[in-house]
C-alpha cells in the first residue's frame, strides 16, 4: 500500500492537501440543507417551521452513518499505517454490510415514530401534515445514506479526499436542479410541494452513491470491498464501534440539543422554533467547513499513530486548530456584520429577521472559542479515544448548554437560550484544552 506520502510530506501542505476537498464537500454537504429551506421557505412559514422540526431526525440519520464512518475511517487508517493490508480490506467490506443494515433498521423506526415525534413540537396540524409528508419521503433513502458515508469514509482512508469532493458536488448539482422543479412543478411536470423537495434530496443522494461506485470500479484503491472479505470478527468490531458509537454521540447530540431547545422555545411561541431552525441551516455551513479539516486531519492522525510517528500526530492537531480558528472567525464576524441579509435569505418579514438578527449576534460570540472542543474531539477519534471525544460533546450539547437555556431563559426569555450557547462554548473550551494537553502526552 503506497500510502507513505501521509508520514513522510510537510505538515501544512498536507494538511491542506487533505483538508481542502473536505471543506468544499462539507460546504457542498450544508448547501444541501441551505437550499432545500430556501425553496421551502417559499412554500410556507408553515412548511419551513415543518423542516426545521424534521431536522434533528435528519441530522440523526446522517450521525448514525458518519459516527459509524469514523469507527470505519481509523481504523481502515490504522491498519494501512501498520502494513495490514487484509485487516483493512476486511474492516471496509464488513463495515459497508453494517451500514446497510443500520439503514434499514433507522428506516423502519423513524417511519413508526415520526408523527408521535411531530406532535410532541406542534399541535397545529397543517405543520403536522407538512412534516409527515417531507419525512416520509426523505426517509426512504436512508439506506442510500448509509453505504455512501461508508464509501466516503473509505476513500477517505486512503486519501482520496478529491472523490468525496467530487461525488457530493455531483449529488449537490442534481438536488439543487430538481429543487425547483420538483416543489413547483415546471412545464407538464406537476408541483409536488413538501414532497418534492424530498425527493429531489433523496435523488441527490443516490446520485452521490453512484458516484462514489464509479470512482471505486473506475480508479481502484488500495482498499478493497468485497463480500467474500465480510468477517465478523470481535475485536474488530469491538474498536470500530468502540470509535464509531461515541462519533454518532457526538454527531447525534446537536439533534437531542436542538430538539430539548425546541421544547424550551415553545413557551415563547413556534416564531423561535422557526428562527432556531435557520439559525442552525446557517451554522452548518460554518461547522461543517470546520469539520472538513477534522475529516482531512482524521487519516493522517490515525495513519501516522499506527506508524508510530507521535511528532507528527502533534503537529498536524496544532496545524488543525490554527486553520479551525481562523474559519471560526471569518464565520463570526460575517454574522456579525451581516446577520439581517444572512436572515433575510429566508423571510423578509421585518419581525422575524430582527428575532433572527439578536439571535446570531449573539450565538456567534462563542465560535471562536469552540475551535478548541472542535479539534480536541476530533484528535481523540482519531487516535481511538472515543469516550473522550464523547465527553467532550456531552458538555457542549447536553451536561451544561440544556440547564444553562433553562436558566437564563427564565432571567432572558428566549435570548437567554442564545446566551446559553456562549457560555457552553467557553465552558467547554476550558475542558477541551486540559484534556488535549493530557492527550498528546504520548502515554
Amino acid at each position: 500500500m503506497n500510502q507513505q506520502f501521509m508520514k513522510e510530506k510537510k505538515i501544512v501542505p498536507l494538511v491542506l492537501q487533505m483538508s481542502v476537498p473536505m471543506i468544499l464537500s462539507m460546504a457542498v454537504n450544508a448547501l444541501y440543507n441551505i437550499v432545500d429551506s430556501y425553496f421551502v421557505a417559499k412554500i410556507s412559514q408553515n412548511a419551513m417551521t415543518a423542516l426545521s422540526i424534521v431536522f434533528p431526525v435528519q441530522n440523526m440519520i446522517n450521525a448514525i452513518a458518519v459516527g459509524f464512518g469514523i469507527g470505519l475511517n481509523a481504523m481502515i487508517a490504522y491498519s494501512i499505517g501498520a502494513n495490514k493490508e487484509k485487516k483493512a480490506n476486511h474492516i471496509a467490506s464488513t463495515g459497508v454490510f453494517l451500514s446497510m443494515i443500520h439503514g434499514i433498521i433507522l428506516t423502519i423506526c423513524f417511519f413508526i415514530g415520526m408523527p408521535a415525534f411531530m406532535q410532541h413540537f406542534t399541535k397545529e396540524q397543517e405543520i403536522i401534515n407538512l412534516g409527515l409528508e417531507y419525512a416520509n419521503w426523505v426517509l426512504l433513502f436512508t439506506v442510500i445514506i448509509q453505504v455512501s458515508v461508508a464509501y466516503e469514509k473509505i476513500f477517505q482512508s486512503v486519501g482520496r479526499m478529491k472523490v468525496s469532493m467530487c461525488s457530493m458536488m455531483v449529488g449537490f448539482i442534481v438536488n439543487i436542479v430538481l429543487d425547483p422543479i420538483m416543489i413547483f412543478g415546471f412545464g407538464k411536470f406537476p408541483a409536488m410541494g413538501m414532497k418534492g423537495a424530498a425527493i429531489a434530496t433523496g435523488i441527490g443522494q443516490v446520485c452521490t452513491l453512484i458516484a462514489y461506485l464509479s470512482f471505486y470500479f473506475m480508479t481502484p484503491i488500495p482498499v478493497k470491498t468485497s463480500w467474500k472479505y465480510i468477517r465478523f470478527e470481535t475485536n474488530e468490531l469491538k474498536r470500530v464501534y468502540g470509535i464509531g458509537i461515541p462519533a454518532t454521540l457526538n454527531l447525534a447530540l446537536p439533534s437531542v440539543l436542538i430538539s430539548a431547545l425546541n421544547t424550551i422555545l415553545t413557551a415563547f411561541g413556534d416564531t423561535y422554533i422557526l428562527i432556531l431552525g435557520i439559525y442552525y441551516k446557517l451554522q452548518t455551513f460554518i461547522y461543517l467547513s470546520a469539520n472538513g479539516i477534522i475529516q482531512g486531519i482524521r487519516p493522517l492522525i490515525s495513519y501516522n499513530y499506527g506508524a508510530g510517528q507521535w511528532e507528527r500526530v502533534k503537529k498536524i492537531s496544532g496545524t488543525a486548530e490554527v486553520f479551525i480558528l481562523g474559519i471560526m472567525l471569518f464565520g463570526t464576524a460575517v454574522c456579525q456584520l451581516f446577520p439581517e441579509q444572512l436572515i433575510s435569505i429566508y423571510f423578509e418579514d421585518a419581525a422575524i429577521v430582527q428575532y433572527g438578527v439578536t439571535a446570531l449576534s449573539i450565538i456567534s460570540l462563542g465560535f471562536a472559542i469552540s475551535s478548541l472542543s472542535v479539534v480536541a474531539s476530533g484528535v481523540c477519534e482519531a487516535l481511538g479515544k472515543g469516550l473522550l471525544s464523547l465527553s467532550i460533546s456531552l458538555i457542549r450539547y447536553i451536561v451544561v448548554i440544556i440547564p444553562a437555556s433553562v436558566i437564563f431563559s427564565k432571567m432572558w426569555d428566549a435570548n437567554g437560550v442564545y446566551v446559553a450557547f456562549v457560555f457552553t462554548e467557553f465552558t467547554a473550551a476550558l475542558i477541551s484544552a486540559l484534556l488535549m494537553k493530557k492527550v498528546l502526552k504520548k502515554g
